[in-house]
């Protein structure tokens, strides 16, 4: 069985998905510099994946204290995805 390679979604459409709206507003209002935070969504195995990239000085602020923050954020996503009917996950790419 062939894996597919990722597929990028909403590309050029100019709409946003629910999913990656949560994670954007979170996310920019956690960091020091919003304009750097950048959220890619794909799919992969039938899953949307959304990988959050920001300034290196804000990585902390987006983990948080022993990760909490991130895992805050993953539960955001999740909830939302299955609002939705869909399943996600969010990885933070530095």
């Amino acid at each position: 069985m062939a894996i597919d390679p990722p597929t990028p979604l909403g590309a050029g459409d100019g709409s946003a998905s629910p999913l990656r709206a949560v994670v954007e507003v979170v996310a920019r209002a956690l960091v020091d510099h919003p304009d750097a935070v950048r959220v890619t969504e794909s799919q992969r195995r039938g899953m949307t994946v959304l990988e959050l990239t920001t300034a290196p000085g804000d990585m902390g602020k987006i983990i948080g204290r022993q990760g909490r923050t991130a895992a805050a954020l993953r539960t955001l996503v999740s909830v939302t995805a299955e609002k939705h009917g869909q399943k996600a996950q969010l990885d933070i790419r530095d």
